[in-house]
């Protein structure tokens, strides 16, 4: 074994003894929320805590729906190194006078929002009279894959991501990278600009990677996409180089240079998430944009089924026991979620569930073996439409209704924002293997929603109370 494998584990176990300490008298639940970019991960939030807050209507969570739940309120988080999230402000967002979608997660956040309810065992009665710390840590999906690095020295990981980018689609978005990369001696003296440049040349390709007609998952380092207070930093200005997996820089070049800048990513960034907010997690929900992958064809869906794959590999999954509370919690329960599920007709919802199963077989069969407790949902936090019956030819189409987005084109209509359209999104199969093989790629029309139209209320959505009761509902007893 490994110093550092000692040291990290033994980082994993002091984070556990702390946060064990504190929850036998004031229990707590930390529920990780992640998922890659444009899954609803803030909106999501902003959606449960409103609910909660607000006693919004959620009959499948059990101890809400039999009023046990007598009180949630805001309290100041428990780790101050954190960014709150702005909880405030994208409910502003939301609901204000040109009510529009929040802003993406960039970066990790927290908040705790306590509930206090009436408890049903002896233990709870006696020691903590019925209150729970919910803490909601909010982070990139990007950060995530970035995990597996831990495990990969440069040189492994500049090989498998020069490879990947050979192949198709990936290829195409490459080039200019790619003709740089062909010019650069990784043996030659180190060179700062030479650095920067191919930084800058394989961050754009990252970039075009990730955009909606290409829609591809699994694109580390998850920073360089989204940097933060990171911009233009030395740990940040690296790139692969082709060299083979074995390959040993020597002292003074351009891949020294490059390797020395991959370990202070992994020790300085990827580390400090992992062993400081990560490895705490008791509760996990993984958003997934299933409908924009299948938009985007057969590439796109496959590495999102293998960014699943990698996901899951990071997590450390079981179901807890008293020495797992006090040397490192497990996560024991994970949801996985299809968002977005109000741009489908209702009919259509557990089609899509069925086709996220497909793509979190592999993700959810390591949880199978350790004792977590997983599940599937197509959800919407916030439902931004309303179903509707169309007969157009003699034919009666599944429709939904809602107020596009400015911007927003289907069939030749521009839409400025302002008005309804009821729009027929289209069917997705009932094998959901068929829906793998790319042949639904622009056959399902999407179109972006402005956010529902409330006044004193609370959100409308779609199984939000069945995610709430799956992560948090157990606690309640």
């Amino acid at each position: 074994m490994k110093l550092t494998d000692v040291l990290d584990g033994t980082r994993i176990a002091a984070g556990g003894l702390k946060d064990f300490a504190k929850g036998i008298v004031h229990p707590t639940l930390r529920l990780g929320v992640t998922g890659l970019s444009r899954s609803g991960k803030t909106v999501f939030i902003t959606a449960l805590v409103h609910a909660l807050l607000k006693s919004a209507r959620l009959p499948v969570f059990e101890a809400h729906a039999r009023g046990r739940i007598t009180r949630c309120y805001f309290e100041p988080q428990p780790d101050d190194d954190l960014p709150r999230f702005t909880y405030e402000n994208h409910l502003e967002a939301l609901t204000g006078e040109q009510r529009r979608w929040p802003e993406s997660t960039r970066r990790i956040s927290q908040l705790r929002l306590t509930i206090e309810y009436e408890p049903q065992g002896l233990i709870a009665r006696n020691l903590h009279g019925g209150k729970l710390h919910l803490d909601i840590i909010d982070y990139p999906g990007e950060w995530l894959l970035d995990l597996p690095l831990m495990s990969q020295s440069y040189a492994q990981w500049s090989a498998g991501t020069v490879a990947a980018s050979r192949k198709t689609p990936r290829s195409t978005h490459a080039r200019d990278w790619h003709e740089y990369l062909v010019a650069l001696d990784s043996s030659a003296p180190a060179d700062e600009q030479k650095a920067l440049k191919a930084s800058e040349l394989f961050t754009g390709y990252l970039s075009r990677c990730r955009q909606d007609d290409v829609s591809l998952s699994t694109l580390p380092p998850g920073r360089f996409l989204m940097p933060g207070d990171l911009a233009g930093s030395p740990a940040l200005s690296f790139a692969p180089l082709d060299v083979t997996p074995q390959y040993l820089p020597e002292a003074g070049s351009l891949a020294a240079l490059m390797a020395r800048r991959y370990d202070a990513y992994v020790s300085k960034i990827v580390k400090p998430f992992y062993f400081g907010h990560f490895a705490r997690l008791d509760r996990q929900i993984v958003l997934v944009d299933v409908l924009s992958a299948l938009n985007a064809g057969p590439a796109a869906v496959s590495d999102l089924k293998a960014a699943l794959s990698a996901t899951m590999s990071s997590f450390r999954i079981g179901a807890n026991s008293i020495a797992s509370n006090i040397f490192g919690r497990r996560v024991e329960r994970v949801l996985f979620a299809a968002t977005k599920a109000d741009l489908l007709h209702h009919t259509s919802h557990n089609r899509l569930e069925n086709i996220l199963r497909v793509l979190v077989e592999d993700a959810t069969h390591r949880a199978d073996f350790t004792g977590a407790t997983h599940d599937v949902a197509a959800l919407a936090a916030i439902r931004a439409t309303r179903e509707a019956t169309i007969t157009r030819k003699g034919e009666d189409l599944a429709c939904i209704v809602g107020t596009p987005q400015a911007g927003e084109e289907i069939g030749g209509l521009n839409f400025d924002g302002t008005g309804e359209a009821a729009i027929f999104p289209g069917d997705l199969p009932e094998d959901a293997t068929a829906a793998l093989d790319g042949s639904l790629e622009g056959q399902l029309k999407f179109v972006r929603f402005r956010p529902p139209l409330v006044k004193d209320t609370t959100f409308p959505h779609v199984r939000l109370d069945r995610a709430i009761e799956f992560l948090i509902g157990d606690r309640f007893a």
